[in-house]
C-alpha cells in the first residue's frame, strides 16, 4: 500500500510530466504581461489623463483594486467561475485552489494553476479598467468595496457563462476569445452606470479639465499595447500558431485604429494628438480581442478601423450630448470597442474573409444570433447588479467624496500625499 505522501507525490509527478513545459512558460509569461497592464500600465494611462491633483489617486484605487481581487480569486472566485459547471450558472469548484496541484485544466496541457494564474490577472484587471469612470471624486472605501463585490457578482458568472462551460457557450455558442464580453461589456457598461450614479465633476462639462501629463498617458499606452499580447495571446494557452495569429492581429487592430483615430481628429479638430494616438490603439485593442483568435490579418484590420470609427462619436455622444461624465471614457472606448468587435467576429469569422471558420451547426447569421443574445444579457446583468452593489456599498462608505475634498484633489485628502512637489 502506497503511503500517503509518495501518492501525492507520485500524482504531482504524473502532472508535471503531462504538462506541456512550452505552453506552461508561456501562459506564465503571458500572466506577467497582463499584470503589466494593470500596474503600471493602466495606473499611467489613467494618471496621465486626470489633473495633478488626482494623480495619485488614481494609482493607489488600480493598485487596491488589483491586489483585492486578487486574493479574492483564489479565495472563491476561481472556483466561481471556472469550477465545474453544474448549472450553467455558476462554477462549483473547491476554495483556495485546493487540489489544483494534481490537475491539468481540462482540454489543456497546461496546470490548473498555471490557468487559475492566467485568468487571476484578467480578473483584476477588469474592474480596474472602471476606475477611470470615477476619477477626481469617488470614495477610496467605496471604490475598493464596489470592485470586490462586483468580481463576484458580475465578472465570476460571467466568466463561468462564456469560458466556464456556462449556459451562453454551451447552449447558444457564443463566443468570447479573449474578453470582449466577459471584460470589456462588463466593465463598460457598469462604468457608465456608476458615472450616472455618482454624478458629474464639479465644473463638468462647463470647465476644461485637460490631462495633466499626455507623456505618462503615452508610456501607459504602450505598456497597454505590449502587455495585450500576453492579454490575447495568452487566450491561446498554448506557445502555438494560433498564440501567433492573436497577436498579429493585436497588433495590426492597435496599429489601424490609432491611426485612424489621428486622421479623425485631424478631421474634426484640426490636429493629431498623443492622447488621440493613445486612445484610438486602446479602443482598437478592445474591438479586436473578442475575435483575435478568429479572424484573418485583414479582419483585424478593418476591426482596428471600424472600432476607431465606433468609439470616436461615441465619446462626443456621452459626453457633449449627453453631459454623462464618464471621465476617461471607459464606456465609450472598452464598452463600445468590445461589444463591436464582440458582434463582428460572427462576421469577419467567415472563411469566405479568411477567418477560421463556425463550429458545427453555425453560421454567419446563427453566430450574429449568439452574439447578440450574449452582449445584451451581460450588458443587462451588468447594469442591473451595478446598481445593486453600488447602493449596498454605499451603506458603509458613500460613493462621493466631500465638495472641499473634491476640490482639493483625491490626492491630498483621500491619502495625504502629493504626486509632484512644485518648487
Amino acid at each position: 500500500m502506497i503511503a500517503p505522501a509518495s501518492a501525492h507525490a507520485q500524482a504531482t509527478q504524473a502532472a508535471q510530466v503531462a504538462a506541456d513545459s512550452g505552453n506552461t512558460a508561456w501562459v506564465l509569461i503571458s500572466s506577467a504581461l497582463v499584470l503589466l497592464m494593470t500596474m503600471p500600465g493602466l495606473t499611467l494611462f489613467y494618471g496621465g489623463l486626470v489633473r495633478t491633483k488626482n494623480f495619485l489617486s488614481v494609482m493607489v484605487q488600480v493598485g487596491a483594486i488589483a491586489s483585492a481581487v486578487s486574493i479574492l480569486w483564489v479565495l472563491c472566485g476561481y472556483a466561481l467561475a471556472f469550477g465545474p459547471a453544474t448549472n450553467g450558472w455558476l462554477g462549483a469548484g473547491a476554495w483556495m485552489l485546493k487540489g489544483s496541484q494534481d490537475l491539468l485544466r481540462s482540454g489543456t496541457d497546461i496546470s490548473e494553476r498555471t490557468f487559475a494564474l492566467f485568468q487571476m490577472t484578467f480578473a483584476a484587471i477588469t474592474p480596474a479598467l472602471m476606475v477611470g469612470a470615477w476619477v477626481d471624486r469617488a470614495r477610496f472605501g467605496w471604490v475598493v468595496g464596489f470592485s470586490v463585490l462586483w468580481s463576484l457578482i458580475v465578472y465570476a458568472p460571467v466568466a463561468h457563462w462564456i469560458w466556464g462551460g456556462g449556459w451562453l457557450a454551451s447552449a447558444l455558442g457564443t463566443l468570447d476569445f479573449a474578453g470582449g464580453i466577459v471584460v470589456h461589456t462588463t466593465a463598460g457598461v457598469s462604468a457608465l452606470i456608476v458615472a450616472l450614479l455618482l454624478g458629474n465633476r464639479q465644473g463638468f462639462p462647463r470647465t476644461l479639465m485637460l490631462p495633466h501629463s499626455p507623456s505618462l498617458t503615452m508610456a501607459g499606452a504602450a505598456l497597454l499595447w505590449v502587455g495585450w499580447f500576453g492579454f490575447n495571446g495568452g487566450s491561446a494557452l498554448a506557445a502555438s500558431d494560433d498564440a501567433a495569429s492573436a497577436i498579429i492581429n493585436t497588433h495590426l487592430g492597435a496599429s489601424t485604429a490609432a491611426l485612424a483615430w489621428l486622421l479623425i481628429e485631424r478631421i474634426k479638430v484640426g490636429k493629431p494628438t498623443s492622447v488621440g494616438f493613445a486612445t484610438g490603439a486602446i479602443a482598437g485593442l478592445a474591438t479586436v480581442t473578442p475575435a483575435a483568435g478568429f479572424i484573418s490579418a485583414g479582419g483585424a484590420i478593418m476591426l482596428g478601423a471600424i472600432g476607431a470609427a465606433a468609439c470616436f462619436p461615441m465619446i462626443l455622444l456621452i459626453k457633449h450630448k449627453l453631459e454623462i461624465d464618464d471621465s476617461l471614457d471607459v464606456f465609450a472606448v472598452h464598452g463600445v470597442g468590445g461589444i463591436v468587435g464582440s458582434l463582428l467576429l460572427a462576421v469577419f469569422a467567415s472563411t469566405a474573409l479568411g477567418g477560421n471558420g463556425y463550429a458545427a451547426g453555425m453560421g454567419m447569421a446563427s453566430q450574429i444570433g449568439a452574439q447578440l443574445v450574449g452582449v445584451l444579457a451581460v450588458a443587462l446583468w451588468s447594469g442591473l447588479a451595478t446598481v445593486l452593489i453600488a447602493k449596498l456599498v454605499a451603506l458603509a462608505f458613500p460613493m462621493r467624496v466631500s465638495e472641499d475634498d473634491e476640490r482639493e484633489g483625491l490626492d491630498l485628502s483621500s491619502h495625504g500625499e502629493r504626486a509632484w512637489e512644485m518648487d
